[in-house]
């Protein structure tokens, strides 16, 4: 445990000191992140904006007359 302990304490230790490349690594991480909850709730979005699509078409004819 002690083993870990220490280990922990050196990887916080050397993350905080060494920050170069850290941005694009949060970029890289937050892209998977946002990706992944696409995919995850794919079908409730693409239900959402199938819904919201419809309804600003229907808008659109109700206000330009063919």
């Amino acid at each position: 445990m002690k083993f870990l302990s220490k280990m922990r304490a050196g990887l916080r230790r050397n993350l905080l000191k060494n920050q170069s490349g850290q941005g694009a690594t949060e970029y890289i991480l937050l892209l998977v992140v946002v990706v992944g909850l696409v995919l995850a709730f794919k079908k409730p979005i693409m239900e959402k904006m199938k819904g919201k699509v419809d309804s600003l078409g229907t808008a659109m004819d109700q206000v330009t007359p063919d």
